[in-house]
């Protein structure tokens, strides 16, 4: 399948599992993945964005706001209980938002860690990316409540450990984590221009407070307490722009992910990563590339892309790949618990959009397009 045509198929799957409320379900085939995240659904909004279907990623951020304003009340709850000192810091601890809900904007009960706060800062960061790729500033206005209660309940909840983006560790403190919330607020000081000192300083002290505890051995870990190097660290510069794709704390990091978790063109998550084995993520694979594009490593960014083509199915872009797994006696026994791997994953999808268009190979005709 030649790269155009993936482009197209993702450009319309990701269109076609938009429901009705704007959320964009994260794997409409695999049960345990029927919701939605507003972590996955930012960065499928801002694929879209890129690809100039700007309606669908102002559906989205509708959606966002709705879900946080219908629980407005639980989060003024968690705000004034961590303030007050009351909540100590048990992570899974029902007092707190949820990170995946029903498209309904219901929450999600489960075994599976609820709170989570990447989500909440990541769709700040993509809401301002919106706005700055389509020119949409009166949305700013319509969400205004949703946007200063998130900002609220981050800058109460920011100090405290909470599940990472893997839905894993909740007991920790984690620098992707930081970095999310930190790209939000500062995502949001333009916006709300009475808060914008306020909002600059809490940028600047997580900011710090990742550098300062977040870094072992010259580079960046996977959490505090946890010298492991963690995929997910790409993000730390694209796109929340915690430190620059050249900064050598990154450069170091970036070393570390090739070195323990690149096979092939293929990005494992972690090295002690066991969930259906352990596969390539092609999402991170992607994240692998947007950084390459960044530093000047375009050739391997275009390598990348053609092996995500390579690995389309019927379906669509699944979330992981069997070449090359970390614990390969731990696959079956997945399939047997959930059933086969989730595909087609939106996210991946997405991911694979926004390192095309790194690529420049989203010509302006498909930007403009109308598709069904």
């Amino acid at each position: 399948m030649a790269a155009n045509t993936l482009i197209l198929e993702s450009i319309r799957l990701i269109l076609q599992h938009q429901t009705a409320s704007g959320a964009y379900l994260a794997s409409p085939a695999f049960l345990h993945y029927q919701y939605a995240w507003l972590r996955d659904g930012t960065f499928t909004a801002y694929a879209m964005n890129r690809v100039g279907q700007h309606d669908s990623a102002h559906q989205f951020y509708a959606w966002c706001a709705s879900v946080i304003t219908a629980h407005e009340q639980k989060a003024r709850t968690a705000i004034r209980a961590v303030q007050a000192g009351e909540c100590g810091s048990k992570s899974g601890n029902e007092l707190f938002l949820h990170t995946r809900y029903t498209v309904d904007g219901k929450e999600v009960a489960g075994d599976w860690g609820s709170f989570q706060l990447d989500g909440y800062g990541t769709w700040l960061w993509g809401l301002a990316e919106h706005v700055r790729l389509s020119g949409d500033e009166a949305i700013i206005d319509k969400l205004a409540s949703a946007i200063d209660l998130t900002l609220d309940y981050l800058a109460a909840c920011w100090r405290l450990p909470n599940f990472d983006c893997w839905e894993e560790w909740g007991e920790r403190i984690h620098p992707v984590t930081l970095a999310a919330i930190y790209a939000g607020v500062k995502a949001m000081e333009p916006y709300r221009p009475m808060r914008a000192a306020e909002l600059s300083q809490l940028a600047a002290t997580i900011r710090q407070f990742v550098l300062d505890h977040g870094t072992a051995d010259g580079r960046f870990v996977k959490s505090l307490g946890n010298r492991a190097v963690d995929a997910s660290l790409l993000w730390l510069t694209v796109p929340y722009g915690l430190v620059d794709a050249a900064d050598p704390l990154m450069a170091r990091t970036v070393a570390e992910i090739e070195r323990e978790l690149l096979w092939g063109c293929g990005v494992h998550r972690y090295a002690a990563d066991t969930y259906y084995g352990g596969g390539q993520w092609l999402l991170l694979s992607a994240w692998l590339g947007w950084y390459d594009v960044q530093v000047g490593n375009s050739q391997r960014a275009k390598e990348i892309a053609d092996w995500i083509v390579s690995k389309q199915e019927a379906a669509g872009l699944p979330e992981q790949v069997q070449d090359h797994l970390l614990a390969p006696e731990q696959y079956a026994d997945w399939i047997k618990r959930a059933g086969q791997p989730a595909v087609p994953l939106l996210w991946s999808h997405a991911m694979f959009l926004i390192l095309a268009d790194e690529l420049g190979l989203i010509g302006s005709e498909t930007k403009n397009a109308a598709l069904p």
